[in-house]
């Protein structure tokens, strides 16, 4: 497997399907200014301490290795140049020719998010792939709280649109860790419960949803309709506390869940990897991601890499980018996961403890072959 040219897009002779991007977002129609552009180089929700840039960032310095090149650039340009080049091109044609040099054929994206963001068929359009919708539990059910302040109601209706969801929508998501904590009751509420619970949310003007009992609702809802269940776990923005999003918490969720037969999938994970392997491996319906994390550890990425492929299964192991707003994260997602993965698999084989024919399986497995098996994708 040959690791790719900086910004040379995906590398021909490295062996790869086209990628299964099983975790990611829309991006961004308009033209974002300099600031706007660097705050999405970052999980963090606030500016840059005076005298610094979040272009001095593993993902800022791997957007200006990656990307320029991309655009008719040289590598390495400064954020100044490659900021008018982008200008210069537009957002439509920036979009373009930075998704279609990823080599991702399949974009899941989870549509919870607010902005004016492009959907799953318009970023796959952009691409050159197709597109697949899953939805964020927490967005479905504030939009229910926001049209009704009867309790039944609330409760009755997020189960038909929950159902409803599952027949259009290849997975769910939830975002429990931030709005409460991993730390989830291994047993499904009581429905008096859930309706107390309702009713204290509806009469405080149905909120941000953060009461554990109704998340815990909603991902039982989910689980009952067997398609996967997305879990972020691990580092994000400043909104959760990263202690409560260790994946270990999950374990007697976990337990609980083993034999419905739907997958969970535990996104992100890092610092918490180790943890969300040592899970994979354990239970058969758990998997993790490596989205995110690449991303955000720049060079490190294939060491990062590695220590997933310590104990996870190499069947569990599902590629993202986690791409959010800027195409240009998508880019650098992929062209770190190609480098991450040519870096690991070939020195694996050159020290004779992997086949070359083993390191290329494996390989597509991470890259495309399990996520089209958990996610039950027909080949595009």
């Amino acid at each position: 497997m040959a690791a790719n040219a900086p910004g040379a897009g995906p590398d021909a002779d490295d062996g790869l399907p086209p990628l299964v991007d099983h975790h990611c977002h829309g991006v961004i129609r308009h033209q974002p200014d300099p600031a706007a552009f660097a705050a999405h180089l970052t999980e963090s929700d606030r500016p840059p301490a005076a005298g610094t840039t979040f272009f001095d960032t593993q993902t800022g310095f791997a957007v200006r290795r990656l990307c320029p090149p991309l655009l008719g650039l040289p590598a390495h340009s400064s954020p100044e140049t490659y900021l008018a080049r982008r200008r210069e091109l537009g957002p439509e044609e920036t979009t373009r020719r930075l998704l279609r040099a990823t080599g991702i054929g399949s974009y899941l994206l989870d549509t919870g998010l607010p902005g004016d963001l492009t959907g799953p068929t318009e970023t796959a359009a952009a691409g050159g792939g197709t597109g697949h919708e899953i939805v964020r539990l927490e967005t479905l059910a504030e939009r229910v709280g926001a049209g009704t302040r009867d309790a039944d109601a609330c409760v009755e209706t997020l189960g038909q649109d929950i159902r409803a969801a599952a027949r259009t929508a290849v997975a769910f998501k939830s975002v429990a860790a931030y709005r409460h904590g991993l730390a989830l009751d291994a047993r499904p509420p009581t429905r008096d419960a859930v309706r107390t619970a309702a009713h204290a949310w509806l009469a405080a003007g149905a909120p941000r949803l953060t009461d554990p009992v109704l998340l815990r609702h909603l991902i039982e809802l989910a689980v009952a309709t067997g398609r996967p269940l997305q879990l972020h776990t691990g580092f994000g923005d400043p909104d959760l506390r990263l202690h409560h999003a260790d994946p270990a918490l999950l374990t007697d969720f976990v337990r609980a869940t083993a034999d419905t037969g739907t997958p969970l999938v535990l996104l992100h994970c890092y610092p918490y990897h180790r943890q969300a392997a040592y899970l994979a491996s354990v239970f058969p319906h758990v998997h993790a991601d490596i989205g995110l994390t690449l991303t955000h550890t720049g060079p490190r990425a294939a060491a990062v890499l590695a220590e997933f492929l310590e104990l996870a299964p190499f069947g569990k192991l599902l590629f993202s980018t986690d791409a959010y707003a800027l195409p240009e994260l998508y880019a650098v997602g992929s062209a770190l996961f190609r480098t991450a993965l040519a870096t690991v698999l070939g020195d694996w084989t050159a020290s004779g403890a992997w086949s070359p024919q083993d390191a290329r399986r494996v390989g597509a497995m991470i890259a495309a072959d399990n996520a089209r098996r958990v996610y039950g994708l027909r080949d595009d």
